[in-house]
């Protein structure tokens, strides 16, 4: 294990590691809350791994399943534990909907020849067990990651019947970057008396600059032209509502010669994990997706978020804008307001406890709507901002 994290840079522990490890270690049940990109994932990981590598790698029956909510971050956490577990022979194997007879078949022989950690989708590992041969009977951890956006989702009756299969005597890890009332009564019904390890609940990553521009609907391209007038913004997602939005700038950013490529639900898997791929190699400067990729990417040094649309739920902007800032790095986050978003907007910054700056429109896009919502919190001002008027020195 110290080889391995030795070769993947690892040189000290972020909060939420330095608390949780050791309370896994010591086999008790946890609730663990961080915002995005505060290295959940190896929070939980390495002490499982750890665990696997005292007890021996005997992989023939599972010792550990985590569920998650995407297929995205199905393969993220696997290639995660492959890095973390490169010295140590442990063996595991991500499961998700939308694959091939092949990667069924291949699904099924590990599931029941055995492997040492089982990483996969709620509807994917129900149909599994519901054919008898998932070898579960002495599961020591089941990790539910992203919990609180699985309940959003609606897969708490998927929980529920994944649940049913496995043995009562186990660890569970319950690990999210929210604490809804749902999440509450989640780890009420499924943990035995949980330690609980709480970092910074509902709050943008603090290196995240936050601002916001006003516009209507037919302001909003052009907007995005603006941003990205000097091209001097290597590496950029625009997070867009629907996926037709998604088509339709991704195509008016192409036309302006911009390198960018859109992602949504409508892409096949392995169509998906390529644009990831070269997104995250710089091969492609502008992402523009729906919201699956929220959580299910783990990517650092991307510069700046676009919220082109403001999200429905305000848990949603946290994870949206948790995407730039990973790894104690700076990112930038801008929304588009447009005049029937307002309201969900002043709910945002009511969450967050803090007032995001309103930037004027250019002069070349005319005038936006005022910024007048009928629901508006107790705020803190936040007056750290950035000009976006002039280019930025690198």
């Amino acid at each position: 294990m110290l080889d391995s994290l030795n070769a993947m840079g690892f040189e000290k522990p972020t909060p939420i590691q330095e608390q949780a490890i050791p309370i896994i270690l010591s086999n008790k049940d946890i609730i663990g809350c961080a915002q995005t990109g505060t290295g959940k994932t190896a929070a939980f990981l390495l002490p499982v791994l750890d665990k696997i590598c005292q007890q021996g790698t005997n992989d023939e029956e599972i010792n550990t399943l985590i569920i998650c909510p995407t297929r995205e971050l199905a393969l993220q956490i696997d290639q995660q534990i492959e890095g973390f577990s490169y010295f140590t022979g442990v063996s595991s194997i991500p499961i998700y909907g939308g694959g091939s007879g092949e990667s069924f078949g291949t699904e099924k022989r590990a599931l029941s020849t055995g492997v040492n950690i089982v990483v996969g989708t709620p509807g994917k590992i129900i149909s599994h067990l519901n054919l008898g041969y998932v070898k579960v009977d002495n599961l020591q951890h089941l990790i539910l990651d992203e919990a609180d956006r699985m309940l959003d989702m609606g897969f708490l009756d998927d929980i529920n019947k994944i649940i049913s299969f496995l043995p009562e005597k186990r660890q569970n890890l319950l690990f999210s970057a929210t604490m809804p009332p749902k999440i509450r009564t989640l780890s009420k019904e499924i943990l035995t008396d949980p330690e609980e390890v709480n970092i910074s609940i509902s709050k943008p990553a603090e290196k995240v600059v936050q601002v916001a521009f006003c516009a209507y609907d037919n302001q909003k391209v052009q907007l995005v032209q603006h941003l990205l007038r000097f091209n001097d913004i290597p590496s950029l997602i625009i997070f867009a509502s629907t996926k037709q939005k998604v088509r339709e700038l991704t195509q008016a950013l192409r036309k302006s010669n911009m390198n960018a490529a859109g992602i949504s639900s409508d892409l096949e898997q392995m169509e998906r994990e390529k644009l990831l791929n070269e997104f995250k190699h710089r091969k492609l400067q502008i992402l523009v997706a729906t919201d699956v990729i929220s959580r299910g990417i783990d990517i650092d040094n991307i510069d700046m978020v676009v919220n082109y649309d403001v999200p429905n739920d305000p848990e949603d902007y946290i994870h949206r804008i948790g995407r730039t800032a990973r790894a104690s790095s700076e990112g930038e986050a801008v929304t588009f307001i447009n005049e029937d978003d307002q309201d969900k907007f002043a709910r945002i910054e009511k969450m967050i406890e803090k007032e995001v700056r309103k930037i004027p429109l250019p002069e070349h896009l005319g005038s936006g709507p005022t910024y007048a919502p009928r629901t508006k919190g107790k705020r803190k001002i936040n007056k750290r901002s950035r000009n976006f008027t002039k280019p930025r020195k690198r």
